[in-house]
Formats: structure tokens, C-alpha cells, sequence
């Protein structure tokens, strides 16, 4: 891409995350040092045009998903922050924080062994194609707050992201934050139903139809929370922008 395009995207960039003036944002599908998005640590560009002191990096997959890739291992380094360094370059979730972070923590996810058929655009006509899954994982910071917040993109494979959404639930409630009104999970849940992701004991804080951005007509992104309701938040809602193929999802909190 030339670099006037690269410019111009990163100031569309810039423009929208001075909008959104979140003081924590929660990033899924994102790049660090891949060479199809021009060699950028992603997540640490956006703490910069933030302002943030804190971000954090956790990559599902070493390499790119659009070519070859393999499962992270032992020696990767599985949170990236603006302390450490990873040696190769990835894809994942990333967390980016003005508020003074206490602590990181991750948790892994298998892949569906399993992937399924999904459209594309393609000269114009949508094309299916057969799309293999990737291992996930769950990114949560505790903040000098007082707050748990876990960020996560699940499976795309109907089924398999109720069962890590089950999962990350049962993780939130091991991280030693006892106070569940202060316990948050939000992210590219890949689920359509509200009360499905949900379940018997999270409330949905946000109902808006998030994708496709141009088009919403689904929401497949969420803030959960075990104690709060949407009433004890404001929900902000943002026109589509061009910058991404799902809407922003945000929410204020006292």
C-alpha cells in the first residue's frame, strides 16, 4: 500500500479514537509487525494516539491468519505489553488503557476443530469459501480501580463460541476481584443472541446492532456484566466510519 494510503488511514484512525475519548479500549483482530498491515504493533500505536500509558498485546495465532500461521507455544511470549517485546509477529486481542493497570492475565481457548463456509466479496459478487478456525484466548487487566476488565474474539463456529464464552465466565470469577459489580467482559463474541450470551447470570449492558457496520442488522458484540444492567450505564452509539467492518460498542460508567 503506498504511503500516502497508510497515511491517510492512520489519521481516519486517529480522528476516531480522539471521538470516542474512551479512557479503556478492548481491540480484537488485530496485527502486530504483520507485513500485510505495513509492520505496525497495532495495539501500541492506538495506546499512542490515546495518550495511554498501558496496553497489552495477546496474540491467538503466530503468524497471519490469511497465510501460514501455527498455534502459539512455551516460548512465545503470550502478553505483549509496553514493558516487554515478543520475538514474531502475530495476530490476536489487545487491551489499551489510561488508567494505571495492576495486572495482566490470559487465558487460552482451542480453535473448533471444525471451520465452516463464509462469504466474501469477490469482483464485485459474494463467494463462499471454506474457513478454517484458529485458536482463541481471553485478555483481562486489573486496574488500580478496582476493575476486571476481560476482552475476548471467540470462534465463528456456531456452538463453539457459547462453550469459550461459558469458560471465560467461570475464569472471570478466579481472578480475585470479589467485587462482581467491578467484573466486565466485552469483545467480538461471534454469538446472535443476546440471551444466549447472556445466560442465566450476565446481563447485556449495550443492545445495538453491530455488523456489518455499512448494514447492521446483528449483534455479535457485547459488554457483560454479572451485577450491572444497561440502566446503571449510558450506552453511546456511533455511525458507521469506514474504519472497521463492525461498530464501536461503548459504554460509560460511573
Amino acid at each position: 500500500m503506498p504511503p500516502d494510503k497508510d497515511a491517510d488511514k492512520a489519521a481516519l484512525l486517529e480522528a476516531q479514537i480522539a471521538h470516542l475519548r474512551s479512557d479503556l479500549i478492548g481491540l480484537q483482530e488485530v496485527d502486530y509487525f504483520l507485513e500485510r498491515s505495513g509492520n505496525y504493533n497495532q495495539v501500541g500505536s492506538v495506546a499512542t494516539m490515546m495518550g495511554a500509558a498501558h496496553w497489552a498485546f495477546a496474540p491467538s495465532l503466530m503468524g497471519s491468519p490469511d497465510e501460514e500461521w501455527r498455534n502459539p507455544n512455551k516460548s512465545d511470549t503470550k502478553i505483549v505489553t509496553e514493558k516487554t517485546q515478543a520475538a514474531l509477529p502475530g495476530y490476536g486481542i489487545g487491551i489499551v488503557s489510561k488508567i494505571p493497570v495492576q495486572s495482566w492475565h490470559r487465558l487460552e481457548l482451542k480453535g473448533s476443530p471444525v471451520g465452516v463456509l463464509m462469504a466474501f466479496p469477490v469482483d464485485g459478487k459474494m463467494k463462499r469459501f471454506y474457513v478454517r478456525d484458529h485458536p482463541r484466548s481471553a485478555l483481562a487487566v486489573k486496574l488500580d480501580n478496582g476493575w476486571l476488565i476481560i476482552n475476548t474474539h471467540l470462534s465463528f463456529v456456531p456452538g463453539f463460541s457459547l462453550a469459550q464464552l461459558i469458560k471465560i465466565k467461570r475464569w472471570a470469577n478466579t481472578l480475585g476481584v470479589t467485587d462482581k459489580s467491578k467484573i466486565l467482559i466485552m469483545g467480538d463474541l461471534n454469538i446472535p443472541f443476546a440471551i444466549f450470551a447472556k445466560g442465566f447470570k450476565w446481563k447485556s449492558l449495550a443492545a445495538m446492532h453491530t455488523f456489518p457496520s455499512w448494514y447492521p442488522k446483528l449483534q455479535i458484540d457485547y459488554f457483560l456484566s454479572q451485577k450491572l444492567s444497561s440502566k446503571d450505564v449510558h450506552h453511546i452509539q456511533y455511525p458507521h466510519s469506514g474504519m472497521s467492518d463492525h461498530l464501536p460498542l461503548q459504554i460509560e460508567v460511573d
